[in-house]
């Protein structure tokens, strides 16, 4: 049994879980917030040593894409930072440029997997990954502080210069991987989410001998994710029962995620691509301490992987927890059922692209029948209950809940596990339960149902 509250680190006002995020034109989206927060990043990097940043700039498709990335370039040169434009680029894209370039940093205007008039800025740090907590609320601090978000002299006012080649590279990079993946035979499907993927499967699939069909492949600004891509998984599904394929293989807006169905239509999520994935690394001894895995993710992959002498760590949800934990043990793969996969040797952060390719490969040289993968990834039984509540600190803290925590532990031990967890982003308390056996899975749940909900009313 786990209580897990993932806040953790200075208290952060605008950054979410995956940069900031608003409505485009509006709050935090604006162009002058936009300028705002280049600024406090360059003079941030100066602050901590880095006499003239150089900060490699990249966005998704959105209609609002240039507007706001054209602001935060203009923010970084204003104090004093060199902007490299690599325009339309993956979110991976960017952090390789970041670790392979000469930059002190790079930064992403994407909204991921959110709707079209939404987007975001995220900040990478001058290896590619993202950055922590502390960084970010550092970066607030310097934002919302007029005398320290300065402007240059004009004879140090930055450049804002074009850098195409670092996209090239990272195509180039990717090129390399796919050539050697050892089954090319069979048709597949790629959903490129009308996302910063779209320009780059065609050229990277163009040697796919099964032949390949895609879609979502035409971005017009307002279409992003737009019933395509891993939050629309069955869009895809249906295009591979249609077509015959044997494989399909979404993204989403920025390609920091990647999900997968079978010739049947049948999802393979984090989890299963992390039991590929994972064995494969662990045949060629690339695999570290073992494999990294949020504590949503099913009991049966820790069963599996335990049977090919593979450990598994657990972590809280979040790909940096995820990062964090892999760091942290030794592993070089770790991810999230949302297709956000992370392995090490290959990328600093989650890249839809590569993990596809990777998948691929493993697929082809375990000898994997992929219509065979979910029958054999026997997934054990789970419930996801969201409550409403007023004060998420007071439930989590209450003696009641407590209580009814270690009853509901003793009901499942040995026989599965059960989460309670707030949402980082919503009045939520999320229950989650796991087992087998579903009518004692369901028996805990209701118990934490009932005594949080004593306690939402007694509020």
């Amino acid at each position: 049994m786990a209580l897990l509250n993932e806040a953790k680190g200075k208290k952060r006002q605008f950054f979410g879980t995956d940069g900031v995020r608003d409505i485009a034109n509006q709050g935090m989206m604006t162009p002058d917030a936009a300028m705002r927060l280049g600024s406090a990043y360059a003079v941030f990097l100066m602050e901590n040593g880095v006499e003239r940043p150089k900060i490699a700039v990249g966005r998704d498709t959105r209609l609002s894409g240039e507007m706001l990335q054209s602001a935060l370039m203009a923010g970084i040169a204003s104090s004093g930072g060199d902007a490299v434009d690599l325009g339309v680029i993956p979110t991976p894209g960017v952090s390789s440029a970041a670790l392979r370039g000469p930059f002190s940093g790079g930064a992403v205007v994407s909204a991921s997997h959110n709707p079209a008039e939404y987007n975001g800025i995220k900040f990478l740090d001058g290896d590619g990954f993202k950055l922590t907590d502390d960084d970010e609320a550092g970066i607030e601090e310097i934002f919302l502080d007029d005398g320290r978000r300065r402007r240059a002299a004009p004879e140090r006012i930055g450049t804002v210069r074009d850098g195409s080649e670092y996209r090239a590279g990272y195509v180039e990079g990717l090129g390399k991987l796919f050539r050697d993946i050892k089954d090319r035979s069979y048709p597949i499907v790629i959903d490129a989410a009308n996302g910063a993927a779209s320009s780059y499967v065609g050229p990277l699939f163009s040697e796919w001998s099964g032949g390949v069909t895609f879609m979502a492949n035409d971005p017009d600004g307002t279409n992003i994710n737009k019933n395509v891509g891993v939050t629309h998984i069955e869009t895809l599904a249906a295009k591979v029962c249609e077509t015959g394929a044997a494989l399909g293989i979404a993204y989403d807006g920025d390609t920091d995620r990647v999900l997968m169905c079978d010739g049947k239509g049948r999802v393979l999520d984090g989890d299963i691509m992390l039991w590929v994935i994972g064995r494969w690394l662990a045949s060629r001894g690339e695999l570290g301490a073992g494999v990294v895995a949020t504590v949503m993710s099913n009991m049966v992959l820790e069963d599996l992987l335990a049977q090919e002498g593979i450990k598994v760590f657990r972590c809280p949800v979040g790909d940096r927890y995820v990062l964090d934990t892999m760091k942290r043990e030794g592993a070089r793969i770790g991810g999230e059922q949302s297709g956000h996969i992370i392995a090490l040797d290959y990328a600093n952060t989650g890249d839809g692209l590569c993990s596809g390719i990777l998948f691929l490969k493993a697929v082809g040289e375990l000898g994997e029948d992929v219509s065979t993968l979910v029958d054999r990834f026997d997934r054990y039984p789970q419930v996801l209950r969201n409550m409403k509540v007023k004060d998420k600190n007071a439930v989590m803290s209450s003696p009641l809940v407590d209580a009814a925590a270690k009853e509901a532990e003793r009901l499942l031990a040995g026989k599965g596990r059960m989460l309670l967890r707030p949402s980082g982003t919503e009045p939520l308390i999320r229950i989650f339960a796991e087992s087998r056996d579903a009518e004692l899975m369901n028996r805990a749940a209701d118990i934490m149902e009932e005594a949080i909900g004593k306690v939402v009313n007694a509020q």
